[in-house]
């Protein structure tokens, strides 16, 4: 016995070769639909119409959801007043392009010693950007990169 629903059919309880029976009639599909109900519930639809339905509604569920850029900018830690200002321009279209900006400062060779002055560059780089975006990760040391990260405000 199955609960038989659909467009154009008595929604009753029927027995399962009837139901079936009335599908082919109609010249659709017979579909359980939950399967967990007393007595079970089966849609008479046309199966292939509603995978493709189903198939273009996750098709735009996936288009409207939000992709996420990160946009990288590397400085040194004795960057100098004029590439700063430039590497901040780029920032700020960056962020007003709605991509999130991953600041780091890389240390090479022995310069790891001015670890204070990277960090230094990088709370002034947030400083400036603050009115474009927030600071999501404060300046964190990984190896021999300083990693900040900025999200652009809404």
């Amino acid at each position: 016995m199955v609960r038989l629903v659909g467009e154009n059919i008595n929604q009753d309880i029927y027995p399962l070769r009837e139901a079936l029976t009335i599908a082919r009639e109609i010249g659709l599909d017979l579909v359980e639909i939950s399967p967990t109900a007393n007595p079970p519930v089966c849609r008479v639809l046309d199966y292939k119409k509603f995978l493709f339905e189903q198939k273009k509604k996750q098709k735009e569920i996936k288009a409207k959801s939000a992709k996420i850029v990160v946009k990288e900018i590397r400085l040194g830690p004795n960057t100098d007043d004029h590439d700063f200002d430039f590497k901040l321009k780029h920032a700020i279209k960056f962020l007003e392009d709605g991509a999130k900006v991953k600041v780091d400062v890389f240390f090479r060779g022995r310069s790891i010693v001015y670890k204070d002055q990277g960090e230094l560059i990088l709370l002034k780089f947030a400083q400036e950007l603050e009115e474009y975006g927030k600071v999501e990760q404060l300046p964190k040391l990984e190896g021999k990169r300083m990693i900040m990260m900025v999200a652009p405000k809404k």
